[in-house]
């Protein structure tokens, strides 16, 4: 007798499978929301990081601390040249849940400031480490820290 499917008996996954299915699908979220803030940072959407940080997060950074989100915002708009392209390359992400709805992250960068004229000066390489905290919100994973760590340059401006 060939085996016949039952469409109304329901399977139910085993609990450790459908607990790895929703961490992978949180280090999904939290890696593009990472992407996201790389995004906003490099194209200079910087109220776009309203959306990315929670309401009381901190960043801090070599420019200095900033809490909340108009404070984020205007520390990223005076840390950002208008006259330089920036790129930044986000790689060898380590995330950490904390139980359902924390998360920390350390993540390497490597950003480029080019100016593009003939006459420009080289271009600035920073290598940098993000240390973060999330915590998930109604609205998803939102940043409530980012620490910021100059680890190396190449070709640092005089100044």
């Amino acid at each position: 007798m060939p085996a016949t499917f039952d469409s109304t008996r329901q399977r139910a996954d085993p609990p450790d499978v459908r607990e790895l299915v929703d961490e992978l699908v949180d280090r999904a979220r939290i890696t593009d929301l990472i992407s996201r803030l790389a995004r906003c940072l490099d194209s200079r959407d910087f109220d776009g990081l309203r959306d990315l940080f929670s309401t009381d997060a901190t960043v801090t950074t070599p420019g200095g601390t900033a809490t909340g989100h108009d404070a984020i915002v205007e520390q990223a708009r005076r840390r950002h040249s208008v006259d330089a392209e920036i790129q930044r390359i986000v790689t060898n992400l380590l995330i950490d849940r904390h139980g359902h709805d924390r998360a920390v992250v350390r993540a390497n960068l490597l950003v480029s400031f080019a100016r593009t004229g003939p006459a420009d000066p080289t271009p600035f390489v920073l290598g940098e480490v993000y240390d973060l905290a999330l915590r998930r919100t109604r609205a998803g994973w939102r940043l409530t820290n980012l620490t910021s760590t100059p680890v190396w340059t190449i070709n640092r401006p005089a100044g």
